[in-house]
């Protein structure tokens, strides 16, 4: 964290901490029962890097649009990118939200 934002933090800058509180990385539960593959690239035609186990928890660095697939929380375009070179299905990942909870990829 930078001494202007360790500042705002200290001195109570409400904008700064709601900005800094909304980047703050969480993790996410991937579909119960499913075992979810984890691609190199934000598409179906991308290799399988590994295989999520079921009840496993990812963090989400960054989304992109790739490849549109159905999975228990519905369609989507929308990948997430859970670790350098790896990026699952958003439509297989409780977000809470239909489109992007992360900044774009890029």
């Amino acid at each position: 964290m930078s001494v202007d934002r360790v500042e705002a933090v200290e001195s109570g800058d409400e904008s700064e901490v709601a900005t800094l509180a909304a980047t703050a990385l969480r993790t996410y539960p991937v579909a119960p029962g499913y075992r979810v593959n984890v691609r190199s690239g934000p598409g179906t035609g991308y290799s399988i890097v590994r295989v999520l186990p079921e009840g496993a928890r990812v963090t989400i660095f960054c989304q992109t649009p790739g490849t549109t697939v159905s999975g228990p929380y519905g369609t989507s375009n929308i990948w997430d990118n859970i670790a350098d070179g790896e990026y699952i299905s958003d439509a297989y990942v409780q977000t809470g939200s239909d489109g992007y909870v992360r900044p774009r990829c890029g």
